[in-house]
């Protein structure tokens, strides 16, 4: 049985991780940056300005999702076609770069759903391709710790980017159009680095070549353990819901529109301090320990929020919630990785985010409809149930990553 032993965090094993993995990590830390900028004030923006119900707020978020899901399977089939990653990947970034503008300029709802649905077929373009070349240029002995540092600066991203949206909320006297409009350059930023720094790495001449993108026989292959990993994290998604959901509890507890970004920072600190740690520690043990520790802390944050009035539960169960992400987000990366084949791994993360990205339209969907008919302690039993529900799956899931 595999120890469970602390990671080891030294400077010496950051400097083994190739610096493509550095350079992705930082093109998502300044895209985080940007996304999160808007993110953080679109669901207050949506139901005290433009009018929208919790319900709608639930459908666009969970569509949103699902449209970059069904985006990453194909752009993930189609790099492992090309046999090409880094090409799609800029595509990506850059048409989310290029929707920014939209955000600020809206005259009405369908306009920002307009930006909001192009910004995350952006995010489809990109990220199987960019999951795959991460797993194309790590060690496989570093595998978690490069999705584990990719996460981390991603996630510091998406801290810093609320932190700056209420600074200019402040400075703008709560002005939520012109915050839009700061978030437009590190965009740009995020999509020079990605051009200028990251490698495209050479395909192996020995790997079989991929005859037409996503088609059945290629889907056979990726196994049985590739599906059970699957299995598990659409069971897990459907107990993570749209963090607007996170947003809307903290506001409905009290806490000013000027500073509901907070929220996100406080989420995502908690993210990011996981994330790496959580990568190596994987590396280093079974990574479905390191999952089912995950699991367990979104049962708690669920819980928190439910049944621990005002701010301090938000804030208890925004912390919870955070380590459980960092514990769970980039070892389900790293499970595709492991257990999917070389040369269909755009297309094993592209399945994978289909999957997850229909289960959180279902899962923020019915968080909405909950919200509005039993209220927001009903929305997060129901999380906590359902996660459950996913601990449990890891048992059968374990028999077939590790058969006696």
């Amino acid at each position: 049985m595999a120890k469970f032993a602390l990671p080891n965090l030294n400077r010496g094993h950051l400097r083994r991780l190739p610096r493509g993995i550095w350079a992705l990590g930082l093109v998502s830390l300044w895209m985080d940056i940007s996304s999160e900028m808007i993110h953080a004030l679109l669901p207050i923006y949506l139901v005290s300005v433009m009018g929208a119900s919790m319900v709608t707020v639930g459908v666009i978020e969970g569509m949103a999702e699902a449209i970059a899901a069904i985006t990453k399977l194909f752009s993930g089939a189609l790099s492992d076609w090309l046999g090409k990653r880094k090409i799609l990947a800029v595509i990506g970034y850059g048409l989310a770069a290029v929707t920014k503008p939209i955000f600020p300029l809206a005259p009405t709802i369908g306009w920002l759903i307009g930006a909001r649905f192009i910004d995350r077929v952006g995010k489809g373009i990109r990220g199987a391709p960019r999951d795959a070349l991460i797993a194309d240029l790590a060690p496989a002995e570093l595998r978690g710790a490069s999705f584990g540092l990719r996460q981390t600066l991603d996630t510091i991203g998406a801290f810093l980017g609320p932190l700056i949206a209420v600074l200019l909320m402040w400075l703008t006297a709560n002005n939520i159009p012109l915050v839009f409009w700061f978030a437009i350059l590190p965009a740009f930023i995020a999509v020079t680095l990605l051009i200028t720094l990251v490698p495209e790495p050479e395909r192996s001449k020995d790997l079989p070549k991929v005859k037409s993108p996503l088609n059945l026989r290629d889907l056979r292959h990726l196994g049985a353990p590739f599906w059970s990993v699957v299995a598990v994290a659409a069971v897990f998604t459907l107990a993570r819901f749209s963090e607007a959901f996170l947003i809307l509890k903290a506001h409905a507890e009290g806490a000013p529109t000027g500073l509901i970004p907070i929220v996100l920072v406080v989420m995502n600190v908690f993210y990011a301090l996981a994330a790496y740690p959580a990568g190596v520690l994987s590396d280093g043990t079974s990574r479905l320990r390191v999952l089912a520790i995950g699991m367990g802390l979104l049962i708690a944050a669920d819980l928190t929020f439910a049944m621990m009035p005002g701010l301090i539960g938000v804030f208890a169960g925004l912390a919870l919630w955070g380590v459980h992400m960092g514990f769970s987000q980039g070892v389900f990366s790293s499970l595709v990785a492991d257990t999917a084949p070389t040369h269909l791994r755009g297309t094993a993360f592209g399945m994978l985010n289909l999957i997850t990205g229909v289960a959180i339209l279902l899962a923020s969907v019915l968080a909405g409809l909950l919200w509005d008919t039993v209220g927001a302690q009903g929305t997060f039993l129901a999380g906590a149930a359902l996660a459950c529900l996913a601990l449990v799956g890891l048992m059968p899931m374990r028999r077939m990553l590790h058969p006696a």
